[in-house]
């Protein structure tokens, strides 16, 4: 299937997407509708609704998005994006209202590093990341360049922020490495002048601006810990703080009050507000993760915050006690399962921990931390009483599914980590495999475990392994080229399947008399369990792996989904796609129809799960 015919066949509606970007700097804002939150996942930009929860997907980009900004008015979202070495990097200008793509600038190399609109809404500058060094004025009207010019001098360091002054459309401050500057729009000769602040013998590298309402002063954060207050208007250094207590890990962000107090957001995970004059602590509080964003919602009454572990918390400035209204993986997702029979709830695992989330609403019911480790796979007992999980330090563990505490671990399971599992219907005993190739049976007892058996056939990593429904055989796919069906009552191989493929994931049918598989090859291969021959092979994709599969409880569906980011709705037995899910800024990693069949639950390399919903035609 050619990849421009997707545009004629019938989209999968996207219900609901779990996932932030926490490492982009003052990535989370506020509408100036006060309705809405706006943020980066991958290369999409995602506008919340704070009352309903529903969302809008900004595509466009064709990587991740490296800095969001908006405009006054909130008419426009302007968001710029990281590419390659040697690639151009856009600028999208998107239409709030239309919720369409206004303009589409180019001109930077490689990275956008940030980007900030006039206070009229006339212009936009943007300044390049470290390989472009570049600032360009963009007339927001005509959409083209009106000038530009190296952000820093040549002894300076590279750039790193950009900030319109409040009042004047003419008047903008960039800082960075050892840089500190105001420049001003001569329009008529098409030129932007920059003036150097002097800061004496003070070398700081400023991470962040912001300006005083009056544009008076105007305040930066710095890697080293303290605020630098420069006058506007003379460019001189006014005052720098505080003088004692500097703040942890550098401050990331910051935020001027009505009050002139200053939220102070620090590398530590620290939220705290300071005053405008002397940068005195006058409360704060402790956050998980590296503090990356501040948003205001109104005159500050409201305040959100992000930090680098995805996650996102309010806080009332009366009372400065953060509640967690949003967490989200912050790395790949490797895995998701569904427990048997139900679709009200799902658990995925990824870097450090597993997590279960409610379906409907998208939060996080519980979460299973392991660290310094990575989970590369997850299931869930059919008697729902234990979560198995398979990671790559080798060892097989098993939680409670409501505590979360660990039932039971299996040390030393395989060598190379484990990288595939899966759990009899019985729920007595677990097939595991390793990044060795070996296969391993164990059966588990209330407290213990026995290893069974192991059997030594595969080349390389097992990659994903299926059992049969009568709990005597078992399927395992490969990054060797094989996928050989195993009889677990004599432990010997029933059956081999083999391509010049690495194979990614393997699937009963559930009538159990074929099995689908596929890999890098782009290619889905139909197979006889019975003598395991070749019945089809269809193209899965143009470009790039296909990563998961999965069957629907009838047979009649499949869906794929893989490097290209796009998610598949195939009829079994014609091979023809239905419907295609478009969506994911990361390359899926895995694909779940849920019990029931009311939903399909995607996940993705740039950590965020996807739920759609299963369409009623099918």
């Amino acid at each position: 299937m050619a990849e421009e015919d997707t545009q004629e066949v019938p989209k999968l509606e996207l219900e609901a997407v779990i996932g932030f970007n926490g490492h982009v700097f003052s990535g989370l804002k506020v509408h100036p509708d006060r309705e809405h939150l706006i943020y980066p996942l991958g290369s999409t930009v995602i506008i919340k609704s704070l009352k309903s929860g529903k969302q809008a997907f900004f595509h466009g980009h064709t990587n991740n998005v490296s800095c969001i900004a908006v405009s006054r008015s909130g008419r426009y979202i302007a968001s710029g994006q990281v590419t390659f070495m040697g690639f151009k990097a856009d600028v999208i200008i998107w239409d709030y209202e239309k919720q369409e793509i206004y303009a589409r600038l180019v001109l930077h190399k490689a990275k956008v590093e940030d980007l900030s609109f006039s206070p009229n809404e006339k212009y936009l500058v943007s300044l390049g990341g470290q390989d472009d060094a570049s600032i360009v004025v963009w007339n927001i009207e005509t959409k083209e360049a009106i000038c530009g010019s190296p952000a820093s001098a040549q002894s300076a360091g590279h750039c790193l922020t950009i900030e319109y002054t409040n009042l004047s459309d003419e008047v903008f401050i960039s800082a960075g490495n050892g840089t500190l500057r105001v420049w001003e729009l001569d329009l008529a000769n098409r030129k932007i002048r920059a003036t150097e602040c002097q800061t004496g013998q003070l070398k700081r590298i400023v991470t962040c601006i912001e300006i005083a309402k009056d544009d008076s002063y105007f305040y930066c954060g710095t890697t080293s810990g303290d605020i630098l207050k420069v006058n506007l208007k003379t460019r001189l250094l006014n005052s720098c703080g505080p003088v004692k207590q500097k703040f942890s890990k550098g401050v990331n962000t910051l935020k001027v009050l009505k009050t002139d107090d200053i939220l102070v957001g620090s590398g530590d995970g620290m939220l705290t507000m300071c005053s405008g004059g002397n940068f005195k602590t006058i409360r704060s509080v402790q956050l998980e993760g590296s503090v990356t964003s501040v948003a205001l919602r109104g005159e500050g009454q409201q305040i959100f915050i992000a930090t680098e572990t995805a996650q996102i918390y309010t806080l009332g400035y009366t009372d400065f006690k953060p509640e967690l209204i949003a967490t989200n993986h912050n790395s790949a997702v490797k895995d998701v399962a569904f427990p048997f029979g139900t679709s009200e709830l799902f658990a995925t695992c990824s870097q450090n921990d597993i997590r279960v989330w409610h379906t409907e609403s998208s939060k996080e019911l519980l979460r299973i931390v392991v660290p310094n480790v990575t989970c590369n796979a997850l299931g869930l007992m059919k008697d729902g009483r234990s979560i198995f999980s398979a990671w790559n330090d080798g060892k097989i563990r098993v939680f409670f599914p409501e505590s979360g505490k660990l039932r039971l671990i299996i040390h030393n399971a395989h060598s190379m980590g484990v990288t595939a599992i899966a759990a009899t219907n019985d729920c007595r005993r677990i097939v595991s495999g390793g990044g060795e190739g070996q296969v391993r049976l164990w059966e588990l007892f209330q407290n213990s475990y026995r290893l069974i058996e192991t059997m030594k056939e595969h080349k390389a990593a097992v990659n994903c392994i299926k059992i049969k429904s009568n709990d005597k055989e078992c399927v395992t796919a490969s990054s060797d080229g094989a996928c050989i069906i195993w009889d677990l009552v004599r432990f010997v191989r029933n059956q081999m399947v083999l391509a010049n493929t690495i194979f990614s994931v393997v699937c009963y049918h559930p009538e159990e008399y074929q099995i689908i598989t596929s890999g890098t090859d782009r290619k889905i291969g139909y197979w006889e369990v019975y003598d395991g021959s070749a019945i089809r092979e269809l193209d899965g994709s143009l470009s790039g792996a296909i990563n998961g599969i999965d069957i629907s409880e009838d047979g009649k569906y499949f869906v794929t989904g893989g490097d290209d980011k796009l998610l598949k709705l195939w009829l079994y037995t014609d091979g023809e796609v239905t419907h295609v899910g478009i969506g994911h800024s990361g390359s899926i990693t895995n694909v779940r129809i849920c019990p029931k069949s009311n939903y399909i639950v995607s996940t993705s390399a740039d950590g965020a799960v996807l739920r759609w919903r299963y369409p009623q035609t099918a």
